[in-house]
């Protein structure tokens, strides 16, 4: 992966909708050549590792009854049967069916998964849809405060009734709260950033605060 060397600007807004400054964003996070397939792999990973396994079937050992042969060996003209738990039978066994013990988990190089999110980043940085604010406070915790706050922002795809992805520093409980009744806001909290919720937002805000984790985190990828 060949990093960036130009350098990556973005206006700063406070919450009023003002541009109050301008904040240089590192290359290695928000500058990053963009691989499809590595996405879809993360993302791929991501639901599997999340699937629950709960069909389950049972065998012809398991089920109920088939302690007497139904008829004898010869004589009555009828095939052959030794148990009604025969799975050619009505409410026998299942022959390989579903089962609780499949593992559907799939692994992931941390390097990987660390650039795969990196990518996401830099798609939505390509496109216009980083919006950084100096901070994103709401003293009160009201939905209403939020709202209106989110309106004065440029998210044109938030009128439009698109999901916004906001993505909360550490210990924002206040945010939290006002936020997470709006149908079209997913908060992202810094410290569980992944793949499939950056991809399922059009737009991303980011307060400053969060900015500063995200380049620390991963702005330098561990060794192969």
């Amino acid at each position: 992966m060949e990093k960036a060397t130009q350098k990556l600007v973005l206006s700063v807004y406070n919450m009023d909708g003002q541009v109050v400054s301008e904040r240089e964003v590192s290359p290695a996070v928000f500058g990053v050549a963009v691989n499809p397939n590595i996405v879809h792999f993360a993302s791929v990973v991501q639901q599997a590792n999340k699937r629950t396994v709960l069909a389950s079937t049972k065998g012809r050992g398991e089920v109920r009854g088939g302690g007497k042969k139904p008829w004898r060996q010869k004589g009555t003209g009828r095939a052959r049967h030794g148990s009604i738990r025969s799975p050619l039978w009505k409410g026998g066994g299942v022959v390989f069916g579903p089962r609780t013990e499949r593992n559907y988990s799939m692994k992931i190089n941390k390097k990987v998964k660390r650039q795969a999110l990196t990518m996401v980043l830099s798609e939505r940085f390509s496109e216009g849809r980083v919006v950084l604010v100096d901070d994103f406070a709401v003293p009160t915790a009201k939905t209403k405060q939020a709202f209106g706050i989110l309106k004065k922002l440029p998210l044109p795809d938030f009128e439009k009734g698109k999901k916004v992805g906001i993505i909360t520093a550490p210990h924002s409980t206040a945010v939290s709260r006002s936020l997470r009744n709006m149908p079209t806001v997913r908060l992202l909290p810094v410290s569980s950033l992944n793949v499939y919720d950056l991809l399922h937002v059009p737009t991303v805000v980011i307060p400053l605060a969060s900015v500063d984790v995200i380049e620390k985190q991963y702005a330098s990828l561990p060794k192969a």
